[in-house]
Protein backbone atom coordinates (compact mmCIF):
# COMPACT_ATOMS: atom_id res chain seq x y z
CA UNK A 1 0.00 0.00 0.00
CA UNK A 2 1.31 3.44 -0.93
CA UNK A 3 2.23 5.58 2.35
CA UNK A 4 2.19 8.72 0.59
CA UNK A 5 -1.65 7.88 0.07
CA UNK A 6 -1.59 6.90 3.54
CA UNK A 7 -0.05 10.58 4.72
CA UNK A 8 -2.95 12.05 2.54
CA UNK A 9 -5.43 9.99 4.13
CA UNK A 10 -4.66 10.86 7.57
CA UNK A 11 -4.46 14.39 6.65
CA UNK A 12 -7.35 14.86 5.05
CA UNK A 13 -9.13 12.93 8.26
CA UNK A 14 -8.22 15.84 10.34
CA UNK A 15 -8.71 18.55 8.13
CA UNK A 16 -11.98 17.33 6.29
CA UNK A 17 -11.62 19.55 2.95
CA UNK A 18 -9.91 18.44 0.20
CA UNK A 19 -8.43 21.75 -0.92
CA UNK A 20 -7.00 22.47 2.59
CA UNK A 21 -4.96 18.94 2.68
CA UNK A 22 -4.25 18.93 -1.28
CA UNK A 23 -2.79 22.92 -0.51
CA UNK A 24 -0.79 21.64 2.74
CA UNK A 25 0.49 18.45 1.81
CA UNK A 26 1.86 19.88 -1.71
CA UNK A 27 -0.19 18.26 -4.23
CA UNK A 28 -3.04 19.05 -7.04
CA UNK A 29 -6.54 19.00 -6.07
CA UNK A 30 -7.04 16.06 -8.83
CA UNK A 31 -3.74 14.09 -7.03
CA UNK A 32 -5.24 13.93 -3.82
CA UNK A 33 -8.64 12.61 -5.23
CA UNK A 34 -7.33 10.04 -7.39
CA UNK A 35 -5.22 8.65 -4.17
CA UNK A 36 -7.99 8.80 -2.09
CA UNK A 37 -10.47 6.66 -4.87
CA UNK A 38 -7.21 3.96 -5.07
CA UNK A 39 -7.29 3.80 -1.62
CA UNK A 40 -10.92 3.17 -1.45
CA UNK A 41 -10.16 0.54 -4.65
CA UNK A 42 -8.18 -1.34 -2.58
CA UNK A 43 -9.80 -1.89 0.42
CA UNK A 44 -13.37 -2.31 -1.34
CA UNK A 45 -15.40 0.39 0.39
CA UNK A 46 -16.40 3.77 0.49
CA UNK A 47 -14.01 5.98 3.18
CA UNK A 48 -15.58 9.26 2.96
CA UNK A 49 -18.83 10.71 2.27
CA UNK A 50 -18.61 14.22 0.66
CA UNK A 51 -20.47 16.46 -1.45
CA UNK A 52 -19.83 20.04 -2.33
CA UNK A 53 -19.96 21.94 1.31
CA UNK A 54 -18.58 18.77 3.32
CA UNK A 55 -16.52 15.71 3.60
CA UNK A 56 -16.97 13.27 6.15
CA UNK A 57 -15.75 9.72 7.34
CA UNK A 58 -17.79 6.31 6.63
CA UNK A 59 -17.29 3.87 9.15
CA UNK A 60 -15.36 1.66 7.08
CA UNK A 61 -13.70 5.24 6.90
CA UNK A 62 -12.73 5.22 10.64
CA UNK A 63 -11.83 1.26 10.57
CA UNK A 64 -9.01 2.86 8.11
CA UNK A 65 -8.17 5.87 9.90
CA UNK A 66 -6.25 3.47 12.73
CA UNK A 67 -5.42 1.03 10.43
CA UNK A 68 -3.32 3.70 8.54
CA UNK A 69 -1.89 5.32 11.76
CA UNK A 70 -0.68 1.73 12.73
CA UNK A 71 0.80 1.05 9.14
CA UNK A 72 2.40 4.43 9.28
CA UNK A 73 3.90 4.01 13.03
CA UNK A 74 5.41 0.70 11.85
CA UNK A 75 6.22 1.55 9.07
CA UNK A 76 8.32 4.61 10.40
CA UNK A 77 9.80 2.18 13.20
CA UNK A 78 10.71 -0.37 10.24
CA UNK A 79 12.75 2.09 8.80
CA UNK A 80 14.36 3.53 11.46
CA UNK A 81 15.94 -0.07 12.53
CA UNK A 82 16.76 -1.10 8.98
CA UNK A 83 18.69 2.92 8.33
CA UNK A 84 22.13 2.53 8.97
CA UNK A 85 21.74 6.23 10.03
CA UNK A 86 18.64 4.61 12.04
CA UNK A 87 20.02 7.46 15.54
CA UNK A 88 18.91 9.86 13.64
CA UNK A 89 15.06 11.38 13.11
CA UNK A 90 13.88 12.51 10.29
CA UNK A 91 10.93 14.21 9.34
CA UNK A 92 9.64 18.16 9.02
CA UNK A 93 8.08 20.16 11.74
CA UNK A 94 5.64 23.36 11.28
CA UNK A 95 5.89 25.52 14.32
CA UNK A 96 3.67 28.70 14.90
CA UNK A 97 4.51 31.52 17.47
CA UNK A 98 4.43 34.77 17.95
CA UNK A 99 7.08 37.36 16.78
CA UNK A 100 8.03 37.96 20.39
CA UNK A 101 8.35 34.08 21.03
CA UNK A 102 10.48 33.33 17.76
CA UNK A 103 13.12 35.86 20.25
CA UNK A 104 12.60 34.79 23.45
CA UNK A 105 12.08 30.67 23.53
CA UNK A 106 12.18 29.75 20.55
CA UNK A 107 15.92 29.75 20.00
CA UNK A 108 16.56 27.92 23.06
CA UNK A 109 14.44 24.93 21.59
CA UNK A 110 15.30 24.38 18.51
CA UNK A 111 18.97 24.97 19.08
CA UNK A 112 18.68 21.86 21.38
CA UNK A 113 16.43 20.50 19.23
CA UNK A 114 18.78 20.25 16.09
CA UNK A 115 21.51 19.21 17.86
CA UNK A 116 19.78 15.91 18.91
CA UNK A 117 17.99 15.56 15.41
CA UNK A 118 19.60 18.00 12.45
CA UNK A 119 17.63 16.01 9.63
CA UNK A 120 14.64 17.11 10.58
CA UNK A 121 13.68 20.27 8.42
CA UNK A 122 11.92 23.48 10.73
CA UNK A 123 9.14 25.49 9.20
CA UNK A 124 8.43 28.28 10.94
CA UNK A 125 5.32 30.62 10.55
CA UNK A 126 4.82 33.86 12.49
CA UNK A 127 1.48 36.09 13.77
CA UNK A 128 -0.34 36.43 16.65
CA UNK A 129 -0.24 34.34 19.93
CA UNK A 130 -3.73 34.45 20.21
CA UNK A 131 -4.25 32.39 17.00
CA UNK A 132 -2.52 29.59 17.78
CA UNK A 133 -4.56 27.36 19.01
CA UNK A 134 -6.41 28.06 15.76
CA UNK A 135 -3.52 27.28 13.78
CA UNK A 136 -3.23 23.61 15.57
CA UNK A 137 -7.10 23.06 14.82
CA UNK A 138 -7.18 23.49 11.17
CA UNK A 139 -3.90 21.29 10.84
CA UNK A 140 -1.91 24.58 9.71
CA UNK A 141 0.64 23.97 12.16
CA UNK A 142 2.68 20.79 14.22
CA UNK A 143 2.76 22.15 17.44
CA UNK A 144 2.27 26.16 18.38
CA UNK A 145 3.36 28.19 21.07
CA UNK A 146 0.88 29.91 23.41
CA UNK A 147 -0.39 31.30 26.39
CA UNK A 148 -3.11 28.59 27.69
CA UNK A 149 -6.67 30.15 27.05
CA UNK A 150 -9.11 29.62 29.91
CA UNK A 151 -11.17 26.93 27.40
CA UNK A 152 -8.72 24.95 25.76
CA UNK A 153 -10.04 22.04 23.29
CA UNK A 154 -10.31 18.68 24.95
CA UNK A 155 -8.56 17.01 21.59
CA UNK A 156 -5.39 18.93 22.02
CA UNK A 157 -2.40 18.27 24.55
CA UNK A 158 -0.61 21.19 26.46
CA UNK A 159 3.00 21.41 28.01
CA UNK A 160 3.67 23.90 29.92
CA UNK A 161 7.11 26.13 29.62
CA UNK A 162 6.87 28.76 31.93
CA UNK A 163 4.45 31.50 33.77
CA UNK A 164 4.62 34.57 31.80
CA UNK A 165 4.04 37.87 34.30
CA UNK A 166 2.17 40.44 33.15
CA UNK A 167 2.37 43.82 33.56
CA UNK A 168 0.01 47.48 33.47
CA UNK A 169 2.38 49.80 30.81
CA UNK A 170 1.82 53.17 30.07
CA UNK A 171 4.13 55.44 27.92
CA UNK A 172 6.32 57.19 29.47
CA UNK A 173 6.84 60.86 27.65
CA UNK A 174 5.33 63.66 28.72
CA UNK A 175 1.74 63.23 27.34
CA UNK A 176 -1.96 63.43 28.18
CA UNK A 177 -2.12 60.07 30.21
CA UNK A 178 1.16 60.87 31.94
CA UNK A 179 -0.38 64.41 33.03
CA UNK A 180 -3.72 61.70 34.47
CA UNK A 181 -1.53 59.52 36.38
CA UNK A 182 -0.09 62.43 37.94
CA UNK A 183 -3.18 63.34 39.91
CA UNK A 184 -3.78 62.66 43.38
CA UNK A 185 -6.63 60.09 42.19
CA UNK A 186 -6.23 58.65 38.98
CA UNK A 187 -9.13 59.09 36.40
CA UNK A 188 -9.20 55.45 35.42
CA UNK A 189 -12.25 55.64 33.42
CA UNK A 190 -10.89 58.29 31.54
CA UNK A 191 -7.55 57.02 30.54
CA UNK A 192 -7.43 55.23 27.31
CA UNK A 193 -6.78 51.73 27.66
CA UNK A 194 -5.64 49.02 24.14
CA UNK A 195 -6.37 45.96 24.23
CA UNK A 196 -5.85 42.50 22.33
CA UNK A 197 -9.35 41.75 20.11
CA UNK A 198 -9.77 38.42 21.21
CA UNK A 199 -7.33 35.54 23.08
CA UNK A 200 -6.31 35.35 26.53
CA UNK A 201 -4.83 38.96 26.93
CA UNK A 202 -8.37 40.26 26.33
CA UNK A 203 -9.79 38.06 28.54
CA UNK A 204 -6.78 39.36 31.36
CA UNK A 205 -8.19 42.67 30.39
CA UNK A 206 -11.91 42.44 30.99
CA UNK A 207 -11.12 40.81 34.19
CA UNK A 208 -8.57 43.39 35.66
CA UNK A 209 -11.61 46.00 34.32
CA UNK A 210 -13.86 44.04 36.21
CA UNK A 211 -11.60 43.79 39.48
CA UNK A 212 -11.26 47.78 39.31
CA UNK A 213 -14.74 48.29 39.00
CA UNK A 214 -14.99 51.10 35.78
CA UNK A 215 -15.88 50.53 32.91
CA UNK A 216 -12.59 51.51 30.38
CA UNK A 217 -12.46 53.73 27.76
CA UNK A 218 -11.05 51.48 25.29
CA UNK A 219 -8.99 53.33 22.75
CA UNK A 220 -8.51 50.58 20.09
CA UNK A 221 -8.60 47.00 20.03
CA UNK A 222 -5.52 45.11 17.92
CA UNK A 223 -4.37 42.17 17.16
CA UNK A 224 -0.81 41.03 18.70
CA UNK A 225 0.90 42.46 21.83
CA UNK A 226 4.04 43.57 19.86
CA UNK A 227 1.36 46.06 17.98
CA UNK A 228 -0.14 46.88 21.15
CA UNK A 229 3.58 47.74 22.83
CA UNK A 230 4.24 50.06 19.98
CA UNK A 231 1.24 51.62 20.27
CA UNK A 232 1.75 52.57 24.22
CA UNK A 233 5.40 53.34 23.68
CA UNK A 234 3.20 56.41 21.16
CA UNK A 235 1.69 58.13 23.47
CA UNK A 236 -1.79 56.76 22.81
CA UNK A 237 -2.77 54.38 25.70
CA UNK A 238 -1.98 52.00 28.23
CA UNK A 239 -2.68 48.14 28.00
CA UNK A 240 -1.77 44.92 30.40
CA UNK A 241 1.14 43.64 28.47
CA UNK A 242 2.99 40.21 28.46
CA UNK A 243 6.82 41.66 30.26
CA UNK A 244 8.02 39.36 27.58
CA UNK A 245 7.08 41.51 25.04
CA UNK A 246 7.96 44.73 26.45
CA UNK A 247 11.44 43.37 27.31
CA UNK A 248 11.96 42.09 23.75
CA UNK A 249 10.26 45.43 22.17
CA UNK A 250 12.70 47.69 20.47
CA UNK A 251 10.60 50.61 21.94
CA UNK A 252 10.66 49.46 25.24
CA UNK A 253 12.67 52.81 26.31
CA UNK A 254 9.72 54.82 25.96
CA UNK A 255 7.43 53.00 28.01
CA UNK A 256 6.96 52.77 31.56
CA UNK A 257 5.56 49.87 34.18
CA UNK A 258 2.90 51.03 36.60
CA UNK A 259 2.00 49.55 39.54
CA UNK A 260 -1.24 47.86 39.50
CA UNK A 261 -4.00 47.98 42.21
CA UNK A 262 -5.17 44.59 41.39
CA UNK A 263 -3.21 41.88 40.80
CA UNK A 264 -3.12 40.84 37.35
CA UNK A 265 -2.95 36.67 36.94
CA UNK A 266 0.30 35.44 34.41
CA UNK A 267 0.23 33.56 31.39
CA UNK A 268 0.96 30.26 31.25
CA UNK A 269 2.97 29.45 28.45
CA UNK A 270 3.65 26.33 26.34
CA UNK A 271 3.42 24.34 23.46
CA UNK A 272 0.48 23.11 22.28
CA UNK A 273 -0.62 20.27 19.35
CA UNK A 274 -3.21 17.20 18.91
CA UNK A 275 -3.43 14.38 21.35
CA UNK A 276 -4.18 12.31 18.21
CA UNK A 277 -0.43 12.99 17.30
CA UNK A 278 1.42 12.75 20.47
CA UNK A 279 2.87 9.41 19.45
CA UNK A 280 4.08 11.41 15.87
CA UNK A 281 8.37 10.37 16.45
CA UNK A 282 9.12 14.08 15.33
CA UNK A 283 6.98 15.63 17.77
CA UNK A 284 7.41 13.48 20.47
CA UNK A 285 11.37 14.39 20.50
CA UNK A 286 10.10 18.16 20.68
CA UNK A 287 7.93 18.15 23.87
CA UNK A 288 10.31 16.06 24.99
CA UNK A 289 12.74 19.09 25.47
CA UNK A 290 9.83 20.82 27.41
Amino acid sequence: MDMRALKLYLHLCDSLHFGKTAQQMHVSPSTLSRAIQRLEDEVDAKLLQRDNRSVALTNAGTEFQHFAQQTLHHWQGMRMRIDPRQDLLRGKLNIYCSVTAAYSHLPRLLDQFRREHPLVEIALSTGDAANAVEHILKNDADIAIAALPETFPSNLHFTKIEDIPLSLIAPNMPCQIQAQLAQNEIPWQELPFIIQDHGPGRQRAELWFKKMGFTPNIYAQVSGHEAIVSMVALGLGLSITPEVVINNSPVRDRIELLPSPVAVAPFELGCCCKKNRLDDAVLKAFLELL
